[in-house]
């Protein structure tokens, strides 16, 4: 495994700046997630590394070495699509073993076995081990995409939205297969989503993108509870924070605006909130208020019921305050 870097990495297709100017490093042995909406740069980042676009402008190192003038072979990059590209006449066996018979590996057909069952059984699919490609699900799909990655030992794994298109249920459990596989091998591995549970839950560390820059960049802690700005803490937390005008709240500053995690605001004092609808969730209950004509959302008690128009008081803790641009000023 390797450290990957980035130096003011551009990329442009025509008028359309794709990524601007992005500095960062990857450590050996991260598991970096790359989060942001469609068109923040996510992909075209990871092909710049990969090799799969040149660069406008920068360089990207890989173990040290400036790769720029490298193809995607001799980076030694293993790189899992959103869409699952598989070769369809071959079997499921076949499939997974096809890096690993390259004429750059020439892996011995032992170790390939060896090699091709172990994944497989990570992937709970060695019974599916025969069948051809085209007898396969889609969720069955995308892991063999996943275990073809899996079974070399590259610098990088790159990984673009490999869980999109699984069920519910498979995406939460090799979330945990992921990164338990990832900490096993001691593998660096960047990892591209815009579904902010897998980059919580996933990530050592968070790159946030909003239109090809890096806005900012560190550990899945520091983003949720320090983020520098409204895009950046819109980007973590289920339900979302509240954007609120300050003047809600006796004693804040005029053209302010707080930042309030659901889970920071207090009930018994404060201001007077009306209960809109609640949602009973099992372990919580979201509570919809309006305060002023601007809704809230907050946790509360699962046990608790409230009716429809009912009134309550709020107050705040750690509230977070940024200027009407969105830019963090407390």
């Amino acid at each position: 495994m390797a450290e990957v870097s980035l130096h003011n990495v551009s990329k442009t297709f025509g008028k359309t700046q794709a990524v601007s100017d992005i500095s960062m490093t990857i450590e050996d042995g991260a598991f970096v997630v790359l989060l942001g909406p469609t068109g923040a740069g996510k992909t075209t980042t990871l092909r710049l590394i990969s090799g799969l676009e040149k660069l406008d402008s920068g360089s990207v190192f890989i173990g040290g070495r400036d790769v720029g003038n490298d193809t995607p072979a001799q980076r030694d990059i293993a790189m899992v699509f959103q869409q699952y590209s598989l070769y369809p006449h071959l079997t499921v066996r076949d499939n997974l073993a096809f890096p690993l018979r390259s004429p750059i590996l020439r892996t011995p057909e032992d170790v390939i076995a060896q090699k091709v069952q172990k994944i497989a059984e990570i992937l709970q699919i060695p019974h599916k081990l025969d069948n051809k490609a085209t007898e396969l699900s889609g969720g069955e799909m995308q892991r063999v995409s996943i275990g073809r990655a899996l079974v070399r030992d590259p610098q990088i794994y790159l990984m673009d939205e490999p869980l999109s298109s699984l069920d519910a249920k498979l995406r939460a459990d090799l979330r945990v297969e992921l990164k338990r596989i990832q900490a096993d091998l001691g593998s660096t591995l960047l990892y591209v989503t815009h579904d902010q549970i897998e980059a919580m839950t996933m990530a050592t560390h968070i790159g946030v993108l909003e239109e090809g820059r890096l806005v900012q960049y560190g550990t899945p802690k520091e983003i949720y509870e320090d983020p520098t700005s409204v895009y950046v803490a819109s980007r973590l937390g289920l339900p979302r924070i509240n954007i609120l005008p300050a003047e809600l709240f006796p004693g804040a500053h005029k053209g302010v605006q707080i930042g309030l995690r659901p889970e920071n605001i207090r009930q018994g004092d404060g201001i007077e909130a009306q209960v809109i609808r609640s949602e009973h969730l099992g372990d919580q209950t979201r509570l919809h208020l309006k305060v002023h004509g601007h809704d809230i959302t907050t946790l509360t008690d699962p046990h608790h019921d409230y009716a429809g128009s009912a009134t309550i008081k709020i107050s705040l803790e750690n509230p977070l305050y940024f200027d009407a641009s969105g830019a963090r000023v407390v």
